[in-house]
């Protein structure tokens, strides 16, 4: 491997409730239910393994106990899978922060996050990304696309020099973009979130704009939010 890449683990936020999912969450974890003839979890597997990752730990909370009989060690996609069981620990979920903050102590000083709940097959874990991230001084890099219809105002902005930040403090016309759900992460990220402690990524994302912190790109490959079972049979009709 060349001295411009580096290998980091990887967090799948698996915890989520899935609301808006249900009926069908009601006897399966979102990132279990299938899409293209295999559960949505595998997808970003097979892109880990196929990317040099070999460390994931999956943070659990809703019907957790179907995930480790499905997944096991990850010993067939060349993988360690570890779980962060946020409602066997702490008696639910911890919220997206909160899942980080837990689960710190199995990913080391730097660690992909990705939710467990978006379709992106053409991402690729980029070692490179992974060596220049290490090498800055950010608390976190983001992924951003295209803002969907579901959320049509997008969650950040973008500079010219790569710096995510709040679209309210850019000029008028700068475009919004939404967060992916994929970025890396240092545990300066959730600095001021107790281990156990439920609470939401965006106050954390902000806080890292405010000291400058948050670097951050486009993603333009294939993303789709499966937040709806209408999303889910358009994926399934279009495979």
């Amino acid at each position: 491997m060349p001295d411009t890449a580096t290998i980091l683990p990887a967090l799948i936020l698996a915890a989520g409730r899935g609301e808006r999912m249900r009926p069908l969450t009601d006897t399966t974890p979102k990132p279990l239910l299938t899409v293209q003839g295999k559960p949505l979890i595998e997808w970003h597997l097979a892109a880990l393994a196929r990317d040099g990752v070999r460390d994931v730990v999956i943070n659990t909370a809703h019907l957790e106990e179907q995930f480790e009989p499905t997944l096991g060690d990850g010993s067939r996609w060349g993988l360690r899978i570890r779980y962060s069981h946020e409602r066997a620990d702490h008696g639910g979920a911890l919220e997206t922060a909160g899942g980080i903050a837990k689960a710190l102590p199995m990913l080391g000083d730097a660690f992909w996050v990705l939710a467990g709940d978006v379709f992106v097959p053409d991402f690729h874990f980029s070692p490179e990304a992974a060596h220049r991230f290490v090498a800055s001084s950010d608390w976190g890099h983001l992924w951003l696309v295209s803002n969907p219809a579901h959320n049509l105002k997008g969650d950040f902005a973008l500079t010219p020099q790569g710096r995510v930040a709040q679209k309210a403090d850019l000029p008028a016309d700068t475009p919004s973009w939404t967060y992916s759900t994929i970025g890396l992460y240092r545990p300066d990220m959730v600095a001021t979130v107790t281990a156990g402690q439920a609470a939401a990524l965006k106050p954390c994302l902000d806080r890292a704009i405010a000291a400058g912190r948050l670097g951050g790109h486009l993603y333009e490959g294939r993303w789709t939010d499966v937040g709806t079972p209408q999303r889910l049979q358009q994926l399934n009709e279009t495979a």
